[in-house]
């Protein structure tokens, strides 16, 4: 077993924790994945345990790619080094076996957040349209530092309430991420996850044109593209998906 912590965390603790994480802990998650929230002292830490990989990736997360809880972990450094919020990485574990790697685990702190883009999806959600604004700046600013968070969806933002009317956002589901110079075409399709309706494309594509320097109707209408693809094809996966019983 690997396992790897940030300083100030105490190794003995963390392997103990994982230990007993079937048998303690408050599931907050268990579907593909499991998350667990855990007291630990006077913190609170949220553990991932992700899904078992299938045969091939476990060789793959074992001798040729990292694993999706080392690159949650790495790529969390990574992004509070940038100034870029996100809850405080603790620690990855890896678990192998003779044929590769089986459990993996990434710890973090929990954060108490007030909500997440999701709720902005309501037309009357106070300040909503302020919020969307300085959403969209802390996109740009993810764009403008390389930071190509391919999980940049609806429900990977968690979102704290400041005094008037600031916001701060702290990403999470770290693991597909890659830090890269992002071009015009990139940062327009990094919004396709994000499943915009037409009102919030129209408050979003004008501020980002804004900071662009781009025009305010391509910027709109290539949004808009964007997610109409990613929404058509999800609807045509989901669909081969279900005629095939997976």
């Amino acid at each position: 077993m690997k396992v790897v912590v940030a300083k100030s965390y105490k190794k003995d603790q963390i392997i103990d924790l994982i230990n007993s994480f079937e048998e303690n802990g408050k599931t907050l998650w268990n579907k593909r994945n499991k998350i667990k929230i855990f007291n630990v002292g006077s913190e609170e830490w949220n553990v991932k345990s992700f899904k078992v990989p299938h045969l091939i990736n476990k060789l793959v997360y074992r001798y040729f790619r990292k694993s999706k809880a080392r690159r949650s972990f790495e790529h969390a450094q990574n992004l509070l080094k940038m100034k870029v919020l996100t809850p405080k990485p603790i620690a990855f574990i890896e678990k192998f076996n003779p044929i590769g790697l089986g459990n993996s685990f990434y710890v973090s702190e929990n954060l108490h957040y007030d909500f997440t883009f999701n709720e902005l999806f309501d037309k009357n959600y106070p300040d909503r349209e302020n919020i969307l604004d300085q959403f969209t700046v802390f996109t740009f600013e993810l764009h403008e530092k390389g930071i190509h968070h391919f999980d940049h969806s609806r429900g990977n933002t968690l979102i704290i309430a400041k005094e008037n009317n600031q916001y701060d956002f702290y990403l999470i589901d770290l693991n597909r991420m890659k830090f890269e110079d992002m071009d015009y075409d990139i940062r327009i399709k990094n919004f396709d996850r994000l499943s915009l309706t037409n009102d919030m494309i129209a408050i979003i594509s004008k501020k980002y044109a804004a900071l662009i320097h781009e025009d305010e109707q391509k910027v709109h209408k290539q949004i808009t593209e964007v997610c109409e693809k990613f929404a058509t094809n999800r609807a045509r996966n989901k669909k081969l998906k279900k005629k095939f019983g997976f």
